[in-house]
């Protein structure tokens, strides 16, 4: 789908008339979503330029993601879509010139939905290539802030979870099957809070390398209005890249310390196995010697031999539980 911005209040975007030999009038801003032969056709007809594919915008190397051709640019990069469901990552190419600005996805990605219907707004953006790629991109920072923010919160509420105090516990029967339960999930809450920053730093980061890129090959078409705009950007940026570093680092303590709960809980039940077996030993001795078929055996005859023998039994076992009570095994 080929659609057309103007970036001009009160004028929505239109879809492009294929057979025309231009683009049409006023538009700064071309976005190309999964576009069909005859869309990426008419594209490179009507600009002269040549409209990457997927493959092309998928290259991770930097020579590839951030390119100069005749005074235009060509950017690309991971964007992170569907943050509140399944964090996936797409990846977005820019061409940027200073009349126009033409944008390759290959995802409907909600952020840019969302920013090319205020682009028609009063007091949106700067009508221009570079004010209509620097409000994208400071929609999809906004959106990526929002994103680090819930991760943020999951991961506080996930923290109160593994740190919690026995206080909170007293009274209540320890279930492993349940605490079983409940460390699986928080495993998954943290993988998945973990796999979200992962996808939101790479989106951070070829953002991060755009920017002054853009600022240094651009600088003599860039206009006074959105050079400020560019330096918040950056450092907004920035920012989010060391709050996204904090939160990697708290997915990573609440990783080690539910897999060290998991391995208390692995080492209490071997240790209960364990009380379980050598309790069961002494009294299986006592029996087993009680239990042989010797024709001499002075307790056979004794009146009190089977009470003797299992008090003998009982203490075998009790005895040991309290050695284990004593030494603060149990």
């Amino acid at each position: 789908m080929l659609t057309a911005h103007t970036c001009i209040a009160d004028k929505n975007a239109d879809a492009v008339d294929l057979s025309r030999s231009g683009l049409p009038a006023d538009v700064v801003w071309m976005d190309i979503l999964n576009g069909a032969p005859d869309e990426i056709a008419y594209i490179e007809r009507a600009t002269g330029l040549h409209v990457p594919t997927l493959t092309e915008i998928s290259e991770i190397e930097s020579s590839s993601r951030l390119r100069v051709v005749k005074d235009t640019l060509y950017l690309s990069t991971p964007i992170v879509y569907r943050i509140d469901g399944l964090p996936q990552t797409s990846s977005v190419g820019f061409i940027l010139r200073r009349d126009l600005l033409i944008t390759i996805r290959f995802a409907d990605l909600p952020v840019v939905n969302n920013f090319a219907a205020g682009t028609a707004k009063a007091g949106g953006i700067h009508h221009s290539s570079v004010g209509a790629f620097v409000g994208l991109l400071e929609a999809v920072v906004d959106r990526m802030a929002d994103g680090l923010e819930g991760v943020g919160a999951d991961l506080d509420a996930v923290s109160h979870r593994v740190f919690r105090t026995d206080v909170a516990q007293a009274g209540k029967v320890h279930r492993p099957a349940r605490e079983d339960a409940n460390l699986r999930e928080i495993l998954r809450r943290v993988g998945r809070a973990g796999d979200l920053t992962s996808k939101i730093r790479d989106t951070l980061l070829g953002f991060g390398r755009m920017v002054p890129y853009v600022v240094n090959h651009g600088a003599s078409w860039l206009s006074d209005e959105v050079r400020p705009h560019l330096e918040t950007l950056r450092q907004d940026i920035a920012s989010l890249n060391d709050y996204d570093a904090h939160l990697t680092n708290n997915v990573q303590l609440l990783l080690d310390a539910t897999l060290g709960l998991i391995n208390v809980e692995q080492n209490n039940i071997i240790k209960v196995l364990t009380i379980v077996s050598v309790v069961g030993v002494p009294p299986t001795l006592v029996a087993s010697m009680y239990g042989m078929n010797f024709k001499v055996m002075p307790e056979l005859d004794w009146a009190w031999g089977y009470p003797y023998a299992l008090v003998l039994i009982l203490l075998s076992a009790v005895l040991p539980l309290l050695w284990f009570k004593l030494r603060g095994w149990l």
